[in-house]
């Protein structure tokens, strides 16, 4: 199930009545990586019917009605079973990119999904959208386009890619100031885990600091289904590979770490993991509390 233009409005009413997207599948369905993004918002659920019950497809929460809506089951004490058994298809990897980027000119608008998609696939976005199927042909200028003609108000787009690998991602660009921010979440999928670049990330991501104020920036490695869709099973927990910084920012004692962007944009990405081992989780904790406390 995609993040079509059909729910693309039920979330805009959704949203405008402060409520949480809710869709009802089967245990066999799959949904797309910028439906999934949409379903992790608050009171937001993917509601799976399986062996006469329901339970969350990402979370595999027990889920009832209460009369308006799905919620999780105050009786549960254990995930759904349905949850629990394994998929029968072939499971790869899926490395997960989220960063926020700002620029001080609007006519730059995309230019950094367009090189770390370059950097992880061997090609630029192919097309762009504010719902799925992403039709429109992608073309930075455009975006700017689209951007202000809403008067700058923030505006949620879905991107995909054409390069070698598979990926898709969502974008959200907001005005902030005199400045326009990107927030985007790209995530790529490998038939073969052996394949994820994870040792050499810090440099096919390097190039988003150059030249531009990032803010932040995280990768994490999971196991997922190559083509990007995603099944209401457990299929175990993602890890951190790393996550930079812009800035002028200060080693944290035990996280490995090493400069990138330029001497105009500096940057620090530091080593969190390999994308495998849960310890990444702790290195990641430690180094938002180190950033969180100014350091």
């Amino acid at each position: 199930m995609a993040f079509t233009r059909w729910l693309s409005d039920g979330l805009r009413l959704c949203s405008e009545t402060r409520r949480g997207l809710q869709i009802v599948t089967g245990p066999d369905s799959r949904i797309t990586v910028p439906l999934r993004l949409v379903l992790t918002s608050p009171n937001s659920h993917w509601v799976v019917r399986a062996d006469g019950g329901y339970y969350d497809g990402l979370s595999g929460v027990p889920l009832v009605w209460d009369g308006a809506a799905f919620v999780t089951d105050p009786q549960a004490r254990t995930y759904a079973p349905a949850y629990t058994t394994p998929p029968s298809e072939p499971i790869g990897a899926q490395l997960t990119v989220t960063f926020r980027v700002r620029y001080t000119s609007d006519t730059a608008i995309g230019a950094a999904t367009e090189d770390i998609c370059t950097a992880l696939t061997g090609g630029p976005p192919g097309g762009w959208g504010t719902a799925e199927p992403a039709t429109d042909v992608w073309r930075r200028e455009r975006l700017s386009e689209l951007f202000w003609s809403r008067g700058a108000e923030a505006t949620w787009l879905t991107i995909v890619g054409t390069g070698a690998t598979p990926a898709v991602g969502t974008m959200l660009v907001s005005k902030t100031g005199d400045a326009v921010e990107e927030a985007v979440t790209i995530v790529v999928g490998y038939a073969d885990p052996r394949d994820v670049p994870a040792a050499a990330l810090p440099g096919l991501l390097g190039g988003i600091a150059a030249g531009r104020h990032l803010i932040s920036l995280f990768a994490q490695l999971g196991n997922g289904r190559a083509d990007l869709t995603t099944v209401p099973r457990w299929l175990g927990p993602p890890a951190p590979i790393g996550m930079a910084v812009g800035g002028m920012v200060s080693e944290v004692p035990g996280i490995p770490a090493q400069q990138i962007g330029d001497a105009r944009s500096p940057a620090v990405w530091y080593v969190l993991g390999d994308g495998r081992q849960q310890e990444g989780w702790q290195r990641y904790e430690q180094l938002t509390r180190h950033l969180q406390g100014g350091f």
